[in-house]
């Protein structure tokens, strides 16, 4: 078959790669000057950011995407693990570090920071979220999900429901097994993995805790980005064909099949399948012309969802002082968690006293000399444009920028003492640098039960027209978008229509 990839972030090159591997003719066309979508490390200077995601967990399923396309993974790169994955701190002080695959060790410093009863607390909490994942693993991560029907087909399906609880939010789980206010906090933080407030996304997601813990936290030697150029390298060996600053202007579709694309040159490239790795809003909305029946419900469904957080971002690079040493991760908790997501969701305005998560990776290769740190300062933002906030003004996001310096120094922790380079990323600039509507990190949220089904599916209602990336099933996030392009990499290979 002849197929034609519109963008070379993660998924659409996962999918790329599979389908080459398998014999196929692959062009991928992207509108930026570079592959990988999101997922960057950018030099600056001295200093090497992870500009998009800046955590590995489940690698194993970038692992097998390399085993199933001739070498593996391990050969090129060095993992680590990060030990401890996260270090939490609150307002009152305190501060709980989680600790990389061992929940002994984790309910230990719980244990040790406040008390038995907040330890059983958790452990009861992760029992029923190793039991979510167990049942929503196969239909709901792994697995193509055509129609909620294909759920209700399920042999031990009233026993799923319950494990699941479809219709529980994650904080009214949250409330249910952890008393612990900070451990409700932490819990909270797993909604914004996927861009979504805790009080309507539902409580399947804890399940994301269950997998950071069962899995690992990972880093890639030399920044997460080294994974966007080991499978942009792959995928050339395999046969993929990268045509960069090669925008594509239209989906073409004759009788409900989509036959190829137009660039915005003008030029008209005719293709067995197309598989689009681009925002569904952008997809369906921009991409393609006309309108019928299975079109509308589409675009209705993508009206109805939330669009997911956004993100605010501090590169700092730091001169070393030896003083009060971060963690690889570090997440400052504010007093008020429900202010920052009331701010943000229901107000649409960036909080003023929002969570600050700092990731300071100590990664030799991420620095031009032994003397110097780089760190990533990332906090939840609402995103920009209609219906959100305007970012576009420099003095409001430098003004923001030195209230989240000030904050970070307030909790201890000297900064601008030591500081020899910033860059601040706002929403606006990742709208325009990887054509993210609203610089929504994750396309839509998940906020609400039905937020799943609302999500682009992988096979479109066009025939021949497949969707990969964040924005569609099963979610974002590097683990999900490459699962998102095995799964449509085998769907284009099986031949059926939606």
């Amino acid at each position: 078959m002849k197929i034609v990839v519109i963008g070379a972030g993660m998924g659409g090159m996962t999918a790329a790669g599979r389908l080459a591997r398998a014999g196929h003719s692959v062009s991928v066309y992207e509108a930026c000057d570079t592959f990988g979508g999101k997922l960057r490390t950018e030099w600056i200077g001295k200093f090497a950011f992870d500009t998009g995601p800046s955590l590995l967990t489940l690698p194993a399923v970038y692992k097998d995407f390399f085993i199933r396309t001739g070498k593996p993974l391990g050969l090129m790169c060095e993992i680590v693990p990060v030990d401890p994955s996260f270090d939490y701190r609150f307002t009152d002080g305190t501060h709980v570090s989680f600790s990389n695959l061992s929940r002994f060790h984790t309910l230990n410093a719980i244990r040790a920071e406040y008390g038995d009863e907040a330890a059983r607390q958790w452990d009861q909490m992760m029992r029923r979220a190793s039991k979510m994942w167990d049942v929503s693993r196969e239909p709901f991560v792994e697995s193509e999900l055509r129609s909620p029907l294909t759920l209700f087909k399920r042999r031990n399906l009233i026993r799923d429901i319950f494990i699941i609880s479809p219709w529980t939010s994650l904080r009214k789980f949250a409330d249910k097994y952890l008393p612990d206010r900070r451990l409700r906090y932490i819990l909270d933080r797993y909604a914004t993995y996927s861009g979504s407030d805790p009080r309507k996304a539902p409580a399947v997601l804890a399940t994301i805790a269950y997998v950071e813990e069962a899995f690992g936290a990972w880093h890639i030697k030399g920044g997460l980005g080294t994974l966007a150029t080991l499978v942009h390298q792959r995928c050339i060996d395999v046969g993929v064909t990268f045509h960069f600053n090669s925008r594509v202007a239209q989906i073409t579709v004759e009788k409900g099949v989509a036959s190829g694309v137009r660039l915005q040159d003008g030029t008209v490239i005719s293709t067995d399948a197309v598989i689009a790795n681009a925002d569904a809003a952008l997809i369906y909305n921009q991409l393609i012309e006309g309108e019928d029946r299975k079109l509308r419900k589409v675009r209705r469904n993508l009206m109805k969802a939330d669009a997911s957080l956004a993100g605010f971002t501090l590169l700092l690079g730091l001169r070393k002082d030896g003083s009060n040493p971060l963690k690889h991760h570090t997440v400052l908790f504010p007093k008020d968690y429900d202010a920052e997501f009331d701010s943000i969701f229901t107000a649409k305005t960036p909080a003023l006293e929002p969570t600050i998560y700092i990731c300071a990776p100590q990664d030799e290769q991420m620095v031009k000399d032994s003397s110097l740190e780089s760190w990533s300062v990332l906090v939840n933002a609402p995103h920009h444009g209609d219906g959100g906030f305007d970012w576009s003004d420099e003095n409001f996001s430098r003004n923001y920028a030195n209230l989240i310096i000030d904050q970070i120094e307030a909790r201890g922790i000297p900064v601008r003492a030591r500081l020899e380079s910033l860059t601040i990323r706002t929403p606006a600039d990742l709208e325009r640098s990887v054509l993210a509507p609203g610089g929504s990190i994750y396309g839509t949220s998940s906020n609400g039960a039905r937020a799943a089904f609302m999500r682009a599916k992988n096979r479109s209602p066009i025939k021949n027209l497949y969707c990969v990336g964040g924005s569609s099933h099963p979610g974002g996030g590097l683990p999900l978008v490459g699962l998102s392009g095995e799964i449509v990499a085998n769907a284009v290979e099986s031949g059926q229509s939606a």
